[in-house]
């Protein structure tokens, strides 16, 4: 009657063990869920930071590149006295302002006095205003105006590597977190395994020494419980090793490395996990929003935009370089003063020059090289879609997959449940050996162990596909 008692009970426990597990560690220990976790690792692991730095540091270069549009103010004197004679005193002040059509405005103050001034130069006070146009070659687009526009582009494009690299680091912060998940309910299992065993070998040596069970069954319920006690050593030195391996995710605030305490335990709520089909976009969804998101995509993109920046810079050398400049001229330092002027009668400064090399083969080879630098990105850019879109096929047939398997197993451990109690009912009736209860019960834990890793395997299944579709941020 005791026997029986005691296999009832087990077998009560071992069905129910998920919920006794969940409502224990929720009263004892700290649950750190994976939710929590990844918000820990996407605000303080060194990583995470570093992709913000990628950002920063496109920003400040972009802000550099801006300075190559900045007005620059230069002032400029050159004196010569020798032999007490004044040679000359030349000064001048100018104001420059580039634009951004390549055009450039410019206006000064000139002062040259003394007895030997070059005859070129206006003597004494003077102002002018004036402006220098590019004709040909970079009319549309120079090397400053290209810099600015790759600098925008990579500043976007940092964006795009930070999306990229918080994506991988999300992904190996999940799958662990999912390992040492699973390595601690194992543990918990072999735990109350144990204890349920221990209890089961305590009334068979009772039993015996009281003359109802042979001196063999007690070896048959020890050799059963040390192989339990073997198992649970195995499994807590998975637990530690995939405790110290999610440390490595954990970050303070103030870049100081973190040790997961040993009463912090993850949510094991997903244990419960009913057999149910994955609740998913199609697949045809899922491939197009990966073709049209991934930061992956978006990071060759900016670089191929970058590159035909390139070109068009590389396409303005084959122009002829064709320059105009214009000063409007002064007496005095209000050079306003003559710009009611007609535009080229009187007081003007004008210029004009022209150049072209021949047969230019630079500019023709440094063009060509920059039409060959896109082509190749693009090649690049065609294979990673087809790896992308691969991937995500993979790993979407995964989930259906996986989520298959859980279903098998989940049926498979009821019916071996179902075995285990029917053996158990026949043990306390006397019809059957502690051997044979024995194989039962360790043919239930096996599938209750494979189960566990298999529902492990179908969450972390998950996070491949939102992985390789480049949406973990």
């Amino acid at each position: 009657m005791k026997s029986f008692r005691f296999t009832y009970r087990f077998s009560s426990l071992l069905i129910s063990l998920c919920w006794i597990l969940n409502g224990y560690a929720q009263d004892t220990m700290s649950i750190l869920t994976e939710a929590q976790f990844l918000d820990l690792v996407r605000t303080n692991h060194p990583m995470a930071k570093q992709a913000s730095l990628l950002v920063d540091e496109a920003k400040a270069r972009l802000l550099s590149v801006r300075g190559n549009f900045d007005p620059v103010i230069s002032v400029d004197n050159d004196r010569k006295v020798f032999n007490q004679k004044d040679y000359f005193n030349y000064f001048n002040a100018e104001l420059v302002v580039p634009t951004w059509m390549g055009v450039e405005l410019y206006g000064g103050l000139e002062d040259n006095t003394g007895d030997f001034i070059n005859t070129e130069r206006t003597t004494n006070q003077s102002s002018y205003a004036g402006v220098s146009v590019p004709l040909l070659k970079d009319l549309l687009l120079d090397q400053r105006r290209a810099v600015l526009q790759q600098a925008k582009l990579f500043s976007l494009q940092s964006l795009a590597e930070r999306r990229l690299q918080i994506n991988d680091l999300l992904l190996e912060a999940s799958l662990n977190y999912m390992e040492w998940a699973r390595d601690h309910y194992l543990l918990q299992v072999l735990d109350t395994t144990i204890r349920l065993n221990e209890e089961r070998y305590q009334l068979v040596l009772n039993a015996y020494r009281q003359g109802d069970r042979a001196a063999m069954d007690t070896s048959e319920a020890l050799a059963q419980l040390q192989s339990f006690e073997q198992m649970r050593e195995e499994a807590r030195l998975n637990y530690q090793k995939s405790s110290l391996s999610l440390s490595n995710y954990l970050w303070s605030a103030n870049n100081q490395p973190l040790y997961l305490k040993l009463s912090t335990i993850p949510d094991i709520a997903w244990v419960n996990l009913a057999s149910t089909s994955p609740n998913l976009f199609s697949l045809d969804q899922w491939v197009n929003t990966t073709l049209g998101q991934h930061p992956k995509l978006a990071v060759i993109d900016y670089k191929i935009q970058s590159l035909k920046v390139e070109r068009e810079l590389k396409f303005q050398s084959l122009l002829p370089k064709a320059d105009l400049k214009y000063n409007f001229l002064h007496r005095g330092y209000e050079f306003w003063g003559g710009l009611g002027g007609a535009f080229m009668e009187n007081n003007y400064k004008f210029g004009f020059n022209i150049s072209v090399p021949i047969p230019n083969r630079g500019g023709f080879g440094a063009y060509r090289a920059a039409r060959i630098k896109i082509k190749s990105a693009e090649l690049d850019r065609d294979n990673i879609r087809w790896q992308l879109e691969n991937k995500v096929r993979y790993h979407y047939n995964e989930v259906f997959n996986l989520s298959r398997q859980v279903d098998i197993f989940s049926k498979a451990y009821g019916n071996y449940i179902a075995l285990l109690n029917a053996e158990k009912l026949k043990f306390s009736l006397g019809e059957t050996t502690l051997f044979i209860l024995n194989a039962r019960e360790n043919k239930a834990l096996e599938t209750l162990q494979k189960l566990i890793s298999i529902k492990a395997k179908y969450l972390q299944s998950f996070a491949r596909l939102s992985w390789a579709g480049g949406q973990l941020n």
